[in-house]
């Protein structure tokens, strides 16, 4: 066994790990100092819809696994299930020290790229100053505040999962196989599919390239053995995951699968649509922000009139028509770009360290490197580049089932710190001769000279936006929001060429050897923290924190007081933002609510049919009409209340609801999605269903008929019918085709889909108990592998661990 330096083994990482420890405190202190939480839009949406799952775990420790309270009824899986890979959880707590969620992904990014780093041969010194580009940059700050902790949390072991595989193809099998195994179900466990996606690009180009390297050497053999060793660590980590990716995949069907409704002849192909997936794009331009971060202007959230120093304040100040000025205030954002904003910064030194490693790194790297980071940059363009964009949207695997496109930018992200210090610590091995000085001159002149050229010839560009044009702005405003546009882009500039020239002055006269090794590190690892650190501060502050953020948000109004005195089961309608909104759910059982991937029969539904009936009711009220017979898809969906304030009076009963559950006189047949929904649309669904592909008759009708609701939870509903004739009852459930059986007085009945997205079921005449009960075998059978492969991971990456210390060479 080898003996162990401390200072030389031992120190480095310390310190390392206590730098990234200081600099997530320091970044959120407000959450260790003054007991703050993060403001998080997302995550308090987030509190709304997992409220009924979060409250019924607590009562009963069970998981409810479907949703009650969002879009009428929708699968929990992608809300708040908690699965066997709890394990798991445990590991990632124990690597963060326990810091609290989700502060402990900053860490952990850090942590992970720089276990990366270490992993390609990178002093660790070096490796901290990468970790720390990637860790702090804006990309992962922003989807914090935004209150995308899934997402920040799997890009967080991004750099774990490529140090496994590297490991494995360096020698390192057994270490790289445990490595890989722990970080591939780390990541997996943080359930944000699109980011793995992007994670096996990545892996995907270094993979394509060993096998270009591996066929010209003639190593094809050792290529094989070393596949096979990953495929053995993904088949445990996909193992550890294997229930959620069942799940999802399974639901994924029905939310992000081909619609049913055919236009023109032809079903929808699969996916999300490319309105959808391309709602946001990166302008040409715009990646440009990775080495300027004001190049477009910066965040659209901050106004210029808010510097009294701005020419944007001063020329509304001398405004003589005030009206007109208070109105321009909202126009008097800095962002010129064409789509909402997304200014990701990399670093200026990181950018310069990029392109020195072009020239500096291993060919094999910048084969790997290069070409996936352009790859990304194209991907973030989307419909800015619609000729390959959509190309890809529609023929590479998977890709339609995600939208904001933009998130490809982690991509370059992940490439540019990673081919920067890869190429820093091959130059810092090599004799400064003639060649390496001109080649690091051109790094400079390259990264220092667009910075030039944008202070000198920056002026000539537009600085005006679609929304500026589409406004009409006044030309004495408009002409100063473009010098205050200017003046950002020169100014950032100019920061990022003294940013670059600082740390190319140290390179260049070897720092590292004029003064010693550990100043040019601590000046390095500063420069890089401060470089993205002040740029993460623009929109990353204070205000981003609040205290006890659930006691504050989810305070009942007047009207939700009114609503919950009644006590029974039913739904309410906010018409403010109803399907944008889940803090109506996390009080009441709701028909709208907010989530990305909501059942697509059920936004069609909402697109077609509830949205007219709506207009229909809001322009009755507004007459003084408060009759609700009229509106058979909010009656069939058993919504009881209208709410439209937070007032007591700003709450309508509407006693015209179908109900629970209800016998109907007429059954309406359809061939097909498209005729479903269209007579569901026309139908009065208190005495009509419509019914698919089955031929279903109502031989008699019992107008005494009766259906009432016995129990509810989110698994299992029990309901009790009596009717003199046989009949078939349409129940205010969604209808899922997976997971929920029906019986009758314990035997087993088909369920119908009934009114393009509910149940229905024949029951004979009599009194009888019907129960829906939902275990979906995703959870049953799938939440039991999960929980096996789990603890393998553990064992494997323990055993692995254990094996490199004690015999590091054959590790």
């Amino acid at each position: 066994m080898k003996k162990i330096n401390f200072s030389k083994d031992v120190l480095p990482h310390l310190v390392a790990i206590g730098i990234f420890l200081i600099v997530t405190i320091i970044f959120f202190n407000p959450v260790f100092f003054e007991n703050k939480a993060l403001n998080q839009s997302d995550i308090t949406q987030w509190e709304g819809s997992s409220k009924s799952l979060r409250d019924y775990r607590d009562q009963t420790g069970d998981e409810g696994l479907w949703s009650e309270n969002m879009f009428s009824g929708m699968p929990a899986y992608l809300i708040n299930v908690q699965w066997g890979n709890i394990t798991i959880g445990y590991l990632k707590k124990i690597i963060s020290f326990n810091l609290p969620h989700p502060i402990c992904n900053i860490y952990l990014a850090l942590l992970s790229y720089y276990l990366m780093l270490l992993a390609f041969g990178v002093r660790p010194y070096l490796a901290a100053a990468g970790a720390l580009a990637f860790g702090l940059s804006t990309h992962l700050l922003v989807g914090l505040v935004a209150g995308h902790s899934a997402r920040v949390g799997a890009i967080a072991f991004m750099p774990l999962v490529m140090a496994g595989i590297h490991l494995v193809f360096s020698g390192r099998k057994l270490l790289g196989f445990g490595v890989t195994t722990a970080g591939m179900a780390l990541q997996l466990r943080e359930n944000h599919l699109q980011i793995t996606y992007y994670l096996l690009i990545i892996v995907a180009a270094y993979g394509l390239v060993r096998l270009i390297l591996s066929v010209r050497s003639k190593e094809l053999p050792e290529l094989a053995k070393n596949i096979g060793i990953l495929a053995g660590a993904v088949i445990i980590a996909v193992g550890s995951y294997f229930g959620p990716l069942w799940a999802v995949n399974e639901y994924t069907k029905y939310s992000r699968g081909g619609s049913e409704l055919t236009r023109t002849g032809e079903k929808s192909l699969e996916g999300i649509g490319k309105k959808s997936a391309f709602g946001y794009n990166y302008a040409i331009l715009e990646p440009m922000t990775l080495l300027i971060p004001n190049f477009l202007g910066g965040w659209g959230s901050n106004y210029l009139v808010s510097d009294q120093q701005s020419e944007t304040y001063k020329a509304l100040s001398r405004a003589t028509n005030q009206q007109e000025a208070n109105e321009l205030i909202y126009f008097s954002t800095p962002y010129w770009g064409p789509d909402t904003p997304a200014p990701y910064y990399a670093g200026a030194i990181i950018v310069f360290l990029f392109v020195a490693g072009i020239f500096f790194a291993d060919k094999f790297y910048c084969w790997w490197l290069l070409p996936v980071s352009a790859f990304a940059i194209m991907l973030c363009w989307g419909s800015n580049f619609a000729t390959f964009n959509y190309l890809i949207f529609d023929y590479l695997p998977g890709y339609n089932k995600f939208r904001s496109i933009t998130f490809a930018i982690i991509i370059v992200l992940f490439a540019m710190p990673l081919l920067g210090m890869l190429g820093l610590e091959k130059l810092m091995t090599e004799q400064f001769d003639k060649s390496v000085k001109k080649k690091l001159i051109m790094a400079g002149g390259i990264t220092g000279g667009l910075c030039v050229i944008f202070i000198l010839f920056g002026g000539m560009m537009g600085f005006i936006s679609p929304n500026d044009e589409a406004a009409n702005l006044p030309s004495w405003f408009l002409s100063a929001l473009i010098d205050d546009r200017k003046g950002l882009l020169r100014s950032d500039a100019l920061r990022s060429l003294l940013f670059i020239g600082i740390v190319w002055t140290a390179i260049y006269f070897q720092l590292w050897k004029k003064i010693s090794p550990l100043a040019f590190y601590a000046l390095l690892i500063f420069l890089v923290t401060i470089d993205i650190s002040l740029v993460d501060k623009r929109g990353f502050t204070k205000d981003n924190f609040k205290r006890k953020r659930e006691a504050e948000s989810f305070v009942p109004t007047a009207a939700d007081q009114t609503i919950l005195r009644d006590t029974s089961y039913y739904r309410v309608y906010n018409l403010q933002g109803a399907f944008n909104d889940a803090l109506t759910s996390y009080f009441h059982h709701s028909i709208g609510g907010y989530h990305g991937a909501k059942l697509r029969r059920y936004a069609e539904l909402n697109d077609s049919c509830l949205v007219r009936e709506t207009q229909k009711m809001v322009e009755n009220i507004q007459r003084g009409n408060t009759a609700m017979d009229d509106y058979g898809i909010i009656n069939m969906l058993n919504v009881k209340y209208i709410k439209f304030g937070t007032e007591a009076n700003n709450v309508i009963p509407n006693p015209a609801a179908n109900g629970n559950g209800w016998f109907v006189s007429r059954i309406e047949t359809a061939t097909n999605a498209n005729e479903a929904l269209a007579k569901t649309c026309e139908i009065n669904t208190r005495t009509a269903a419509v019914i698919e592909g089955s031929s279903v008759t109502v031989s008699g009708y019992d107008s005494t008929a009766t259906v009432r609701l016995l129990s509810h939870k989110p698994r299992q509903l029990r309901y009790e019918t009596d009717s003199k004739t046989d009949g078939v009852v349409v129940f205010s459930e969604i209808y899922y085709p997976i997971g929920w059986k029906a019986t009758i007085d314990g035997k087993e009945a088909p369920i119908l889909r009934a009114n393009y997205v509910l149940r229905a079921l024949q029951v004979p005449a009599g009194k009888h108990e019907v129960v829906f009960q939902f275990d979906p075998p995703s959870y049953v059978a799938g939440n039991a592998v999960t929980t096996v492969f789990s603890w393998l991971v553990l064992i494997v990456l323990m055993g692995s661990i254990g094996w490199s210390l004690r015999d590091p060479v054959k590790a």
